[in-house]
């Protein structure tokens, strides 16, 4: 351990002591305390879970685990009744910051801010999202032995124990650990900590793409014989997911409603005993925006669930738990990634909801590789600064489509001209990097213009560096008929634009040229 490093000490039940390691030429003298940790009731028994799970500091938690679980060997039980009846009240210095956190969750800094719920996870000096997207899960501490500013990738299928005692200790909660690689890694806690600081939310659970998070999230909390919400416009194969498995295997049934469409929400939960409201927003292709506060109270009020897609607005341009989802989903594939090489989706919200999603998950499988968390974790460290470019240049150049002669129609919440602009303007902060427009013309009209465009590239997905296009009548579509498309409301003259951090001079130029070839 580097000279200068703390470290933790147990003195007595309840109580651990961090004690400083003095320069080589004080060794000499006697350590000194400088904070004392006194944790909440049935921390003990909680460990395992909360601390592997949920804790930015985890590599706290490990070590008093460890703590424990030596005593343990040396047949020293931990005295749980101290530990219960102990005043909950944690003091973790980080440089010339403290941060108190008591046993409800709220969070005092020595500047006399006082945070509350999950804010007590995150230093003070993390105000803002872009620094949370870069240090959150890692500045505060991390469940791996290291000094490396990056977060160390963990390829391992399994964990070992010392001995008998100390798999005994973790089966009853006394030690961390993850047992199994499907059943957690090191490098994907630090990811699954960032992006519920990023939310807002109590835990997240990570998985091995979008759709994994989305069918996972679904057969956990939809049983045999429930009842499903959703949209017109979402991503085809979430539609196909429930209307070509869950209701004929399971005997859910569905209602299929327009994103503005209150009245039929209304109608659909004084109806039916609705299990789940599921919805993406912005939604794809058409970028249409629900209102998240009112579907909430909607739902709410009979005892539905609400899961919002947030994958087009990403954490930074939309909190829809803080809005009142019960749980925000992602295809992390996209913005979260941003380099378009790495596919993975997580869902966050609270501990009760994720951990009955974790448990089916576990038995699933689909769990993420750690090389693929570390992917993503590195590419959130840049998330602020793509989604900042990204949404500056598909506001500008949706203004620019909006006027140019050979295009019909604009999909894009930032304008006026979109239905649900009100609701955009009032939930979100930025309104993302994908536009969808209409070209004045048939498909293979627009076959032409996207042949021409010489920046993008023509591919099925979004949200990472590189532009990239695709008509949906073609690329997800194609398969099914004119009047098939037209079902699911899909145009042939329909683009979607996923706008990369090009410059955006160069993007204007390259649309508006290959404009000029139809």
């Amino acid at each position: 351990m580097p000279v200068g490093s703390r470290f933790l000490r147990q003195s007595k039940a309840g109580e651990v002591k961090f004690r400083p390691i003095q320069r080589e030429s004080q060794i000499s003298t006697d350590l000194w305390i400088v904070r004392f940790i006194r944790f909440p009731p049935n921390f003990v028994r909680q460990l395992s879970i909360k601390a592997r799970r949920n804790c930015s500091n985890i590599g706290v938690a490990q070590v008093v685990a460890a703590s424990w679980s030596n005593n343990n060997n040396n047949n020293i039980t931990p005295n749980v009744t101290a530990l219960d009846s102990a005043a909950a009240e944690i003091e973790i210095p980080f440089d010339d910051e403290v941060v108190a956190v008591d046993g409800a969750g709220s969070c005092k800094t020595s500047n006399g801010v006082q945070l509350s719920g999950l804010a007590a996870l995150k230093a003070s000096f993390l105000c803002s999202d872009g620094s949370i997207a870069v240090h959150a899960g890692e500045r505060l501490g991390r469940g791996i032995a290291t000094d490396g500013i990056t977060t160390p990738v963990v390829n391992t299928s399994a964990y070992w124990f010392k001995n008998s005692d100390e798999l005994i200790d973790f089966k009853e909660g006394r030690h961390a650990s993850f047992e199994y690689g499907r059943y957690g890694n090191p490098t994907t806690v630090v990811l699954e900590n960032k992006i519920s600081a990023l939310e807002g939310a109590e835990s997240t659970v990570i998985m091995a793409s979008g759709m994994c998070a989305s069918t996972v999230m679904m057969f956990a909390l939809v049983k045999k014989g429930g009842h499903i919400v959703t949209t017109t416009d979402c991503y085809r194969k979430t539609r196909i997911f429930i209307e070509d498995f869950l209701v004929p295997n399971m005997n859910i049934s569905v209602n299929v409603i327009d994103p503005a469409d209150m009245d039929g929400l209304k109608s659909a939960l004084d109806q039916n005993n609705v299990t789940l409201f599921f919805t993406e927003s912005p939604t794809n292709p058409y970028l249409r925006c629900v209102d998240i506060e009112l579907v909430s109270k909607l739902c709410h009020n009979k005892g539905t669930l609400v899961c919002v897609d947030g994958t087009f607005a990403t954490p930074l341009n939309q909190k829809a738990l803080a809005l009142g989802a019960d749980l925000v989903l992602h295809s992390a594939t996209k913005f979260l990634g941003g380099h378009n090489d790495v596919l993975a989706g997580c869902i966050s919200g609270s501990e009760e909801l994720i951990a009955k999603i974790r448990k089916l998950h576990h038995v699933l499988g689909g769990a993420l590789n750690p090389n693929a968390a570390y992917l993503i974790i590195r590419g959130m460290k840049t998330l602020h600064l793509r989604v900042q470019q990204q949404n500056s240049t598909a506001l500008r150049m949706a203004e620019v489509l909006e006027a140019h002669p050979k295009v019909t129609r604009v999909h894009y919440p930032g304008l006026p001209s979109h239905p649900e602009h009100k609701i955009a303007m009032r939930q979100m902060t930025g309104f993302g990097g994908v536009v969808s427009f209409e070209i004045d013309g048939d498909l293979h009209t627009t076959k032409k213009f996207i042949d021409a465009l010489k920046i993008p590239y023509i591919a099925p997905s979004f949200g990472g560096c590189e532009s990239i296009v695709d008509q949906p009548a073609i690329m997800s579509y194609w398969d099914l008929s004119p009047a098939g498309r037209a079902m699911f409301g899909i145009k042939d003259n329909l683009v979607r634009f996923s706008f990369g951090v090009e410059d955006f001079e160069d993007l204007k130029q390259d649309i508006l040229q290959a404009l000029e070839t139809i």
